[in-house]
């Protein structure tokens, strides 16, 4: 019985390889080119999520050097290509996304500091740009030493600028200050010409679609601070 079986074994096996024989060109090609494109695939799924996860155990950023000692440094450059880390100054690093969802100590690191340009106009959703730095402000006769981390833009204002439309809210844990609505809108207006028309507009804007804006004192928020004549033409152009 074995020996009738083995015969038939071994022919069934030569004709199982004769009749591949002849597609195997055809079907190697077809598996070799789906098998790259899985690996290329898991590999991107593999190192966004591992340069996620380093700048997230990292406080939210990565440095040039560190991706390199991490063996990233490849991965990284890919990730800002394709948008999902940008750079926030010289060979340092974050997530885009977390830029905009991530809170700081702010009177830890700047005692007295009020959060305001796009991080206030981020906070009160006036628009959709994502701050690339914490934006906050002090008065001018401070000097203040910044950190290397997280990255900080310090504005220096006038006393009387700097202590108008104050506010104490809790971000993500943290007790801060940020200057309120109608003073964020102001400063929208007052620094037009670095931030942009484009951005000063949407801003305000964005103001008046709200139903919390309070419209008195916004004129007397720019009746101080010297934009009172631009908000009214803008609102009436806009109205």
């Amino acid at each position: 019985m074995l020996v009738t079986f083995l015969p038939r074994l071994v022919l069934y096996k030569k004709d199982w390889k004769s009749q591949c024989l002849l597609d195997e060109p055809i079907f190697f090609l077809k598996t070799t080119a789906y098998f790259k494109i899985c690996c290329n695939f898991a590999v991107l799924i593999a190192y966004i999520m591992t340069i996620a996860e380093f700048i997230s155990k990292n406080g939210g950023y990565i440095s040039s050097s560190e991706a390199k000692e991490a063996s990233l440094y490849d991965y990284l450059l890919n990730s800002v290509r394709r948008g999902e880390v940008v750079r926030v100054r010289r060979g340092k690093y974050a997530m885009n996304d977390s830029l905009a969802k991530q809170m700081i100590d702010v009177e830890r690191l700047v005692p007295g500091g009020v959060l305001c340009l796009y991080s206030a106009w981020s906070y009160h959703e006036l628009t959709t740009q994502i701050p690339l730095s914490y934006y906050i402000a002090v008065e001018r006769t401070r000097r203040v030493t910044l950190p290397e981390f997280p990255p900080i833009q310090l504005r220096y204002m006038t006393r009387k600028a700097y202590k108008l439309g104050i506010q104490e809210v809790e971000i993500e844990g943290f007790i801060v200050k940020v200057y309120d609505l109608e003073k964020s809108v102001c400063d929208a207006i007052k620094y037009r010409n670095k931030i942009g028309i484009d951005v000063s507009s949407e801003i305000l804007r964005s103001y008046l679609a709200r139903k919390d804006r309070n419209i008195t004192r916004l004129y007397e928020y720019a009746s101080q601070l010297r934009v009172g004549k631009k908000i009214d033409e803008l609102i009436k152009f806009m109205l």
